[in-house]
């Protein structure tokens, strides 16, 4: 492409892209894949430039850290990546890596990464969706590295222990009624004989 290119301009000087193969003027900028936040949200409708700029700040707020345009993708990393964007023409996709499949409405899916991490993908179309849950899901992909370093992620163990209480506390109950009900029967049974006696005499 690039030598067809360059076969018809012969008098302009320039390069053919490695990554894309575009023919790229001495001079032109040209940023396939190393790009900007910029490059990557300027064709953003104003709805979605305004969801991005709120999701931007709210992550900012959470701390230390670096922001970085990687690809077709917004990097949000401490030691090492806890969330990113996507921007896509109608939504931002948005990746955060938490250390448990979060089942809500704004997730659409989730991916298993490693053995200690999960992406839960949110799709995000207005400012208004950048507050709890959602923020409070970077909050927790933000600490996550804090809490795998002291020791593991424990909710998921923690529920599962919880489970057989639940049930435990249940059966009393449920025996209890069974009890209950079996007793009426031989009461009433009991009268009955006791009435027949009666009569005999």
């Amino acid at each position: 492409m690039g030598s067809k290119d360059s076969e018809r301009m012969p008098h302009m000087a320039g390069r053919e892209c490695y990554h894309c193969g575009q023919w790229i003027a001495e001079g032109e900028a040209h940023d396939c894949w190393t790009t900007t936040e910029a490059a990557l949200t300027e064709e953003l409708s104003d709805e979605l430039k305004d969801a991005w700029e709120r999701l931007r700040e709210a992550a900012v707020d959470l701390g230390d850290q670096r922001i970085y345009a990687s690809g077709t993708a917004i990097m949000f990393s401490r030691k090492s990546c806890y969330f990113f964007v996507r921007p896509r023409r109608s939504y931002l996709q948005v990746c955060v890596f938490l250390g448990r499949a979060i089942r809500a409405p704004e997730v659409r899916r989730v991916e298993r990464k490693s053995a200690s991490k999960l992406v839960n993908i949110i799709h995000i179309t207005h400012r208004d969706e950048v507050e709890p849950p959602i923020t409070d899901w970077l909050r927790e992909a933000y600490d996550l590295p804090d809490r795998l370093a002291a020791g593991g992620v424990r909710g998921p163990a923690a529920g599962k222990a919880g489970t057989p209480r639940a049930g435990k506390a249940r059966q009393p109950a449920a025996r209890q009624a069974r009890t209950a009900g079996g007793r009426k029967g031989p009461a009433r049974r009991t009268k009955s004989k006791s009435a027949r006696r009666t009569t005999s005499k």
